[in-house]
C-alpha cells in the first residue's frame, strides 16, 4: 500500500473546468490530456455549486483510465454569521468542496446541486443552508474549502473562535469524512493562516489535505483567464478591485504537488485516501420512459394493447375520410399498420407514441394549432393513425425505418410544431398530467465564440472600440459553420498584419484564442422537455433559469438523454398561428376553411406558385425560392416537396436539372433501369435520403432497416465502414444481376447523394404548411394578409414588404 502512495503521490480534489461558468478556463476534454499526460490514477472535478459536466466528465475520464471523481464546490450558510465581499451586492457566501464517495452521495450531490439554485429565493444567490446539508450529508466527503471555505474564512477575519466553532460543527456532520482544506498559492492570506489551521486539525483530530485549486492549465495561462475574471465581473483587467487568483493557480502536475508539500506528507497521503474512498462514478443508462395513464392519476396501462387499439381505430377514421392513396388497398395500410406495430412494441416505446398522441389530442382538443409533422416522424403510419401527424406517409412513399429503425436501437423523437402563441398551454398540461417535479426544460451553454470573444477582451483590456469592431468583421459570420478564431487568422492576412504591427492586437488575439469555445453562461433548450418517470431529482441535478418558472436540467441535450431521460421537442412556429387567424377571419364571413382536408392539386394555388408571388408563403418566400418556384412551372405538390428538400447549399445545384427535366427540355436520366421506380418522381435526380434506402432495397437486397444503416455510415463517411458496406452492397447487386463495374458505380452515386439527400418525411410535411399557406393566399387573399401583417405588427420592415 505504501509503495501505491509513493507511487501516485498526489490526486486533484478541487478542480474547476469552464462549466464554473466565467470562472474555470479547463474544458472537460483539457483535462482528460493533462491528466493522461501526467499519468494521473484519478481526478476530481468540483465545479462551483453545479454538476453540468458530472455525466460527461464520468464518461470521458473512466473512458480514459482515470478514475472520475465527481463532487461540487457548494457555497453553504451555516447561520452564524454572513459574510460579505467588499462592494458585492449580494451576500457571498462560504464553500465547502463535496465528494460523492458511494451512489447515496451522489444522489445527495444531486440533490443539494439542485436546491442551491432551487431554494435560495429569486436574486439570492445559489447556496444552500446547513440545515438543507444535515439532511443530505450521507455517503459524502467534505474538505473545508481553501480559503474562500468557513474555516478559512473566520481565521482571516480574526475570529479563531468562530473558526473552531465551524469546524465542530462540520466534524458533528461528516465524522470521519472531514478534511482540513490545505492550499498554497503563495497568497498572504494562505501563509498568514496556516499555522492557526494546522493546529485547529491536530486539535481536533482532522485530517489534512492538500488541494491546489486548478482554474487553468498551465501559468502562461493565466493572462487569458484573468481576462476571463475581468470579463465576469464587467470590469476591466486594469481594475485593482475585483477578483483575482494568482499564477500558482494552474492544473499542477503531481511531481510539482508533491514537491510543494513535502514537508507535509500526510496530506498527499490523504488525497489518495480520499481517491479510494470515492467508488462510485454516475454512468449513462437506457431512456427511462414515465408510465403512460389514461386519466390524471390512473393506474398505468397495457401501453401496447392501448397503442394498437388506438392505431387502430384511428387508421379506420382516416381511411374512412380520405380512403387509400392510389393504386393502394385498405389491406395494404393494414398491413404497414401491424408492421409498425410490431417494431415498436418489440423496442419497447408504445408508451413514447401514447405520451406524444395524448398531448397532441389534448391540444386540438382544446383548438390549439398543431403542425402537420416534422422530420422523420412523417414517415410513421402509426403516427398518422393516432393524430401525431396528418401526413399520409403511404401517400407520399415515406419511410418507416428512416424514423424507427428495427436495426438500431435508437429513441423515436417526434418534433412537434405548435402555435406560438398558444405552446405554453400544452406544456402547462404535460406539467398537470405528469407532475411539475417530473417535467423540465433542457438546459444549454452559451459559449465564447469568435467574434463575441474578441468584443468581450478588446473591452476588458480597454482597445478602442472601433478598432476592435474592425478587427471583429474581419472574422467571418456564417451561423450555420460558426468559423473558429484560429481559422480565421490562417485564412485572414490583415488579421495576421494587424497582430505582427501591434503588440496590443497581438496580445488580445492571443487571450481571445486562449478563451475561446469557453463556456459564458446558461440558458434554456427552446423547445426541448424532458419527462421523467420519477421526481427529476432522482435522476439528474436541477437549475433555475431566472427567465422561468419551470425546472431546469443541469445536463444539456447532449448528456440529459444519456442519463435516462427522454426528451420531447415543443417547437412554437408563427405560421400555425397566421394560418388559425386566417381560418378565424374566413369564418367570419361565412366560409368554413378545413386545412386538413384541403385538395392538394388547387390550380389557382399553382398558379400563384409559378409565377413566383409567394411573399408570406412558409418556406417559399425567399428571392431564390421565388426565382427558382417560376422556373420549375411547379404544378404539383411533388414539385414543392422536392424544392424544399433541394433548397439548400449543395443540392441546389440540381435544382436546374430538375427543373429541365420536369419541363421536357432534357430527358431523365438512370444509372440502371431498375433505379426509375424509385427516382422516376424525381426525374432520375436523387434528391432523399429514402431514395438512397430504397435503391439499396431494390438493387442488393437490403432490407430498409439495413439500408438506413448504410446511408447513416454514407453521411459519416468512416472508411471502415464504408468499405464493409461497399462490399455488401457490390455482392448483393451482384446476386441480382448487376455486373460488380456498375454497382461499384452506383455505390460511389448514391455515396455522393448521401451527403445532400434530405430526409424526404420533414420535406413532405414542412411542404404540406407551405401548401397550406399558399392556398390561403391564393383563395382568399384578403384574410391571409390581415393575418400576416397582425403577427408581424412590430415587424416594419416585413409589413412594408
Amino acid at each position: 500500500m505504501s509503495r501505491v502512495l509513493e507511487e501516485v503521490g498526489f490526486v486533484h480534489l478541487h478542480v474547476h473546468s469552464s462549466f464554473s461558468l466565467l470562472e474555470g478556463a479547463l474544458k472537460v476534454d483539457d483535462l482528460k490530456k493533462l491528466a493522461t499526460k501526467d499519468q494521473m490514477p484519478a481526478l476530481a472535478l468540483t465545479d462551483t455549486n453545479n454538476l453540468f459536466g458530472a455525466l460527461e466528465f464520468s464518461e470521458k475520464m473512466a473512458g480514459a483510465g482515470i478514475q472520475p471523481i465527481t463532487g461540487v464546490e457548494l457555497a453553504l450558510d451555516l447561520e452564524d454569521q454572513a459574510t460579505t465581499r467588499p462592494g458585492a451586492v449580494q451576500i457571498v457566501y462560504p464553500s465547502v468542496v463535496l465528494l460523492a464517495a458511494t451512489e447515496q452521495g451522489y444522489n445527495n450531490l444531486m440533490k443539494l446541486s439542485s436546491l442551491a439554485y432551487l431554494s435560495p429565493e429569486t436574486g439570492q444567490a445559489a447556496h444552500v443552508s446547513f440545515d438543507v446539508l444535515s439532511d443530505s450529508a450521507s455517503g459524502l466527503i467534505a474538505l473545508t474549502g481553501g480559503p474562500k471555505g468557513p474555516i478559512d474564512r473566520a481565521l482571516l477575519a480574526g475570529q479563531s473562535e468562530l473558526a473552531q466553532a465551524r469546524l465542530k460543527k462540520l466534524a458533528s456532520l461528516f465524522g470521519d469524512r472531514l478534511y482540513v482544506e490545505l492550499q498554497r498559492h503563495g497568497t498572504g492570506e494562505e501563509t498568514s493562516i496556516e499555522g492557526q489551521l494546522l493546529d485547529l486539525a491536530y486539535d481536533h483530530g482532522v485530517p489534512l489535505v492538500a488541494t491546489n485549486e486548478a482554474y487553468f492549465a498551465k501559468p502562461s495561462s493565466y493572462a487569458a483567464h484573468d481576462a476571463l475574471l475581468a470579463i465576469a465581473e464587467g470590469r476591466l483587467v486594469s481594475d485593482p478591485e475585483r477578483r483575482h487568483v494568482t499564477t500558482e493557480h494552474d492544473f499542477k502536475s503531481r511531481a510539482a504537488m508533491r514537491k510543494l508539500f513535502a514537508d507535509l506528507p500526510e496530506a498527499l497521503t490523504n488525497t489518495i485516501e480520499i481517491a479510494l474512498r470515492c467508488s462510485f462514478r454516475p454512468k449513462t443508462r437506457k431512456p427511462i420512459l414515465p408510465s403512460f395513464t389514461v386519466g390524471e392519476h390512473d393506474a398505468p396501462t397495457d401501453e401496447a394493447a392501448a397503442l394498437r387499439d388506438l392505431a387502430v381505430a384511428g387508421l379506420r377514421a382516416r381511411l374512412k375520410a380520405h380512403g387509400p392513396a392510389e393504386g393502394l388497398t385498405a389491406e395494404d395500410y393494414e398491413s404497414r399498420l401491424d408492421f409498425e406495430l410490431s417494431v415498436i412494441e418489440r423496442m419497447k416505446y408504445p408508451g413514447y407514441f401514447l405520451i406524444v398522441a395524448d398531448f397532441i389530442r389534448w391540444a386540438k382538443g382544446e383548438g390549439i394549432p398543431v403542425g402537420p409533422g416534422r422530420g422523420s416522424g412523417a414517415g410513421s403510419l402509426v403516427a398518422y393513425a393516432t393524430t401525431i401527424t396528418d401526413l399520409d406517409p403511404l401517400r407520399f412513399g415515406l419511410l418507416f425505418e428512416r424514423f424507427l429503425n428495427p436495426d438500431r436501437v435508437s429513441m423515436p423523437d417526434f418534433d412537434i410544431d405548435f402555435c406560438q402563441d398558444r405552446r405554453d398551454e400544452v406544456i402547462r398540461y404535460v406539467q398537470h398530467k405528469y407532475g411539475a417535479d417530473r417535467v423540465a426544460q433542457i438546459i444549454t451553454f452559451g459559449t465564447l465564440q469568435a467574434r463575441g470573444v474578441l468584443r468581450d477582451v478588446g473591452r476588458v483590456l480597454e482597445i478602442p472600440y472601433g478598432q476592435v469592431d474592425k478587427l471583429t468583421k474581419l472574422v467571418p459570420q456564417n451561423p450555420a459553420n460558426p468559423v473558429s478564431l484560429e481559422q480565421a487568422i490562417k485564412t485572414e492576412v490583415r488579421l495576421r498584419q494587424a497582430a505582427e504591427e501591434d503588440p496590443t492586437v497581438r496580445r488580445l488575439l492571443d487571450i481571445a484564442l486562449d478563451l475561446e469555445g469557453l463556456h459564458r453562461h446558461a440558458s434554456t433548450h427552446a423547445a426541448g422537455l424532458v419527462i421523467g418517470d420519477r421526481p427529476l431529482e432522482q435522476l439528474v441535478p436541477l437549475y433555475r433559469d431566472p427567465k422561468s418558472d419551470m425546472l431546469v436540467t443541469q445536463f444539456n441535450m447532449k448528456w440529459v438523454e444519456p442519463a435516462g431521460l427522454v426528451k420531447f421537442d415543443f417547437l412554437g412556429l408563427k405560421t400555425l398561428t397566421v394560418l388559425q387567424k386566417a381560418v378565424e377571419l374566413i369564418r367570419a364571413r361565412g366560409v368554413e376553411v378545413n386545412l386538413e382536408a384541403l385538395p392538394l392539386d388547387d390550380t389557382r394555388t399553382f398558379d400563384m406558385l409559378g409565377r413566383g408571388e409567394t411573399v408570406g408563403v412558409f418556406q417559399l418566400e425567399s428571392a431564390g425560392m421565388r426565382k427558382a418556384l417560376a422556373e420549375m412551372r411547379a404544378d404539383r405538390f411533388e414539385d414543392i416537396i422536392a424544392l424544399v428538400a433541394l433548397y439548400r447549399p449543395g443540392p441546389m445545384a440540381n435544382i436546374p436539372v430538375y427543373n429541365a427535366r420536369k419541363n421536357g427540355h432534357e430527358a431523365p436520366e438512370y444509372a440502371h433501369p431498375k433505379l426509375e421506380v424509385s427516382l422516376k418522381e424525381t426525374y432520375g435526380v436523387i434528391i432523399y435520403q429514402e431514395q438512397v434506402m430504397q435503391i439499396a432495397q431494390i438493387l442488393s437486397g437490403y432490407s430498409l432497416g439495413e439500408a438506413d444503416l448504410l446511408r447513416r455510415a454514407m453521411g459519416k463517411k468512416i472508411k471502415a465502414e464504408m468499405d464493409a458496406q461497399r462490399e455488401r452492397f457490390v455482392t448483393g447487386a451482384v446476386e441480382r444481376g448487376l455486373d460488380s463495374k456498375s454497382a461499384d458505380t452506383i455505390f460511389d452515386l448514391l455515396a455522393k447523394f448521401a451527403d445532400y439527400g434530405f430526409n424526404k418525411s420533414h420535406a413532405a410535411a414542412y411542404a404540406l404548411v407551405a401548401y397550406q399557406t399558399a392556398y390561403l393566399k391564393a383563395n382568399f387573399p384578403v384574410e391571409f394578409l390581415a393575418a400576416s401583417m397582425t403577427l408581424d405588427m412590430s415587424n416594419t420592415d416585413k409589413l412594408s414588404e
